[in-house]
């Protein structure tokens, strides 16, 4: 047997044994992941912000339209990343935008709010930027969004549309959302 065909051989054996072949015997079984979602394992479908001035408001998120944006935020949250940044940005009858994990150190006003954070994939929809959509910054490439800052839709929105990805939509405590100051700290978010 020459070299080339050893080792397609070799590699056939490989893939069908980490595969699980039906025809395959021997190896040690392993069971199929259960089919009912569990709590950690269903999407999160809702996220409660408390501030630490005081004041909550939550919002319904959307993984059928940004399941990975969705399924970040989720994470990020229930590790208490969020806890303690700030909202950096607030523009009346716009935005207001929080999530920075630089604001988690560098005061408020600072020239660098805004720049922290890695990256996603953005998750573009059909969801309209209206008054209480939550979306995802993004910088000037439309294919990579932001993975840790958000904002809220203080007005619509409509020139966002099809452009951010939009996560989320405000159902209770909008009135906390437009009362948002530049610097105030998010004390926890919650997710269920």
């Amino acid at each position: 047997m020459n070299r080339r065909v050893l080792l397609r051989s070799a590699a056939a054996t490989l893939v069908v044994t980490a595969c699980g072949s039906p025809a395959s015997t021997g190896g040690t079984a392993t069971k199929s992941p259960s089919s009912s979602p569990t709590q950690s394992s269903a999407p999160a479908t809702k996220a409660t912000i408390e501030l630490a001035k005081g004041g909550t408001f939550a919002f319904t998120l959307r993984p059928d339209k940004a399941p990975k944006t969705v399924a970040n935020f989720a994470r990020k949250s229930r590790a208490g990343e969020y806890d303690g940044t700030t909202f950096h940005r607030v523009v009346p009858g716009f935005v207001a935008q929080g999530g920075d994990p630089l604001s988690k150190t560098l005061p408020a006003g600072d020239v660098r709010l805004g720049s922290g954070g890695g990256q996603q994939e953005t998750e573009l929809s059909d969801l309209p930027f209206v008054k209480g959509a939550v979306g995802i910054a993004r910088g000037s490439d439309i294919k990579i969004s932001n993975d840790s800052q958000f904002y809220v839709c203080l007005d619509a929105a409509p020139h966002l549309n099809g452009q951010y990805t939009n996560f989320g939509q405000v159902s209770s405590g909008m009135e906390v959302v437009l009362g948002i100051n530049v610097g105030d700290k998010i004390k926890t978010i919650k997710v269920e």
